[in-house]
């Protein structure tokens, strides 16, 4: 090698090893929570954001020794501010009646201590953001940090309808907002929003909850496939018009019953509750299957399927209880929606499978055999859903002076022994009574 070059490579070595430390590119982390307050006030509206400084994964922060922030530095450079601006204030987009507001200024930054727990409480972040910054001689380690951001946008009137777009999703592989949204006036609203939930209206209007929810509930009945199941099990041997509007109507009552309560807080929050129901709801698509193979008639399959109603409300509130956050003021609005989405769901199922059912038991199979193929196939499927989540169900020690305290302590308690009693009533005195005639099937 010329001795030329090697003399200048050395040089370059030299060099590289005299420049002062700066952070490397890092890999996006994996879970991020993103705290944040919005609030309106005269023509002006504040978000306060929280973020972790690793998550601004694509930003290269000064530091020295074994990883620590060089807070001179990187404030003589606004390093921070640029950062805030490009992962901040750039990508949140904030709407006022529709409309998206201007690029905001900052009003406030500062580095903050992970022990700091100013965020818990509005006023406590605002005068944290805007007290002293940290003393420039602190050791932190950049991934350990937490960036704290006052943003100033400027808006109409704080009476206005907001919505925004977090848009945070790309800071980690797994994001969940923490946002509360403080109307002047009003309730504060707290949402938790996972990945990037799209534009979240702030304090919605009936009628944009209402579309909401309608919406959700078409969603979740055409996704579950468990009462997907269900529905096609009270199908199958009946097809006329009047027996399925009365088991149909049955099965909505019940579950509307249940979803409501639960939305109320009206039903048990013990852990064991949630795989308790989803057992339930597998038993119950093997019970209908089975007695569809034996033989149904209308007067059992209505009062069964109330029953199961109840239990399948409980699964609908689940699948809703990170969604009422979007309800606003209108809960009760957003809860019959949801269900009126539910029922036009259902519908549509009907509308496909009775006709489906009617081609094919008359040209494809008989209808007694089909009957039989079709709820043993379904009877096979929901006999191994209800084996697998009977054994997350036996992981919870489960006794039953906790059982019935959860069960049948409160309202909730009392309103479903009343109509556990009730269907049990009703039940006996058919029993009693002559047996009613079988119902034929349609053809």
């Amino acid at each position: 090698m010329p001795r030329g070059l090697l003399v200048r490579g050395l040089a370059v070595i030299g060099l590289l090893l005299t420049l002062p430390a700066t952070q490397s590119a890092h890999d996006i982390p994996g879970d991020v929570t993103v705290q944040a307050f919005v609030k309106p006030e005269g023509q002006r509206l504040r978000l306060l954001v929280r973020v972790p400084l690793e998550a601004l994964s694509d930003m290269a922060f000064p530091t020295y020794g074994p990883g620590y922030l060089d807070f001179e530095r990187a404030r003589e450079r606004d390093e921070f501010t640029d950062a805030a601006m490009v992962w901040m204030g750039q990508e949140v987009r904030i709407f006022e009646n529709g409309e998206p507001l201007t690029e905001p200024a900052i009003a406030a930054i500062r580095i903050s201590l992970p022990s700091n727990r100013s965020f818990e409480t509005w006023e406590e972040a605002l005068a944290h953001v805007q007290g002293p910054l940290l003393p420039a001689d602190t050791q932190i380690v950049w991934q350990q940090a937490m960036l704290d951001v006052l943003f100033d946008y400027d808006i109409q009137s704080d009476r206005s309808e907001f919505s925004i777009r977090p848009s945070f999703e790309r800071m980690g592989l797994r994001v969940v907002t923490v946002m509360r949204f403080l109307p002047p006036g009003g309730a504060e609203r707290a949402f938790e929003l996972r990945g990037d939930p799209g534009v979240v209206v702030l304090d919605p209007r009936w009628h944009q909850a209402a579309f909401r929810f309608v919406a959700m509930g078409f969603e979740h009945i055409l996704d579950g496939t468990d009462h997907l199941l269900f529905l096609a099990c009270l199908v199958i041997p009946f097809r006329k018009f009047k027996p399925l509007a009365i088991i149909v109507t049955a099965f909505t009552v019940a579950h509307s019953v249940t979803l409501i309560a639960s939305a109320y807080d009206l039903a048990p929050d013990a852990l064991w509750f949630p795989p308790l129901v989803e057992t339930l709801i597998a038993m119950s698509i093997v019970y209908m299957a089975i007695e569809n193979i034996l033989g149904a008639n209308v007067q059992r399959r209505w009062t069964i399927t109330f029953l199961f109603g109840l239990v399948h409300g409980f699964g609908f509130s689940f699948a809703l209880r990170e969604t009422l956050q979007f309800a606003g003021s209108h809960l009760l609005t957003s809860l019959l929606s949801f269900n009126i989405g539910v029922e036009l769901g259902q519908l549509l199922v009907l509308a496909v499978l009775v006709p489906a059912l009617h081609l094919m038991f008359r040209h494809v199979v008989a209808e007694k055999v089909g009957t039989i193929l079709l709820s043993t196939l379904v009877a096979h499927t929901s006999w191994h859903w209800m084996t697998e989540r009977w054994g997350v169900l036996t992981q919870f020690p489960i006794t039953w002076e906790a059982f019935s305290r959860a069960m049948f302590t409160g309202a909730m308690g009392w309103m479903v022994l009343l109509l556990l009693m009730a269907g049990a009533l009703w039940a006996g005195a058919k029993a009693i009574q002559s047996p009613p005639p079988r119902e034929a099937a349609a053809d």
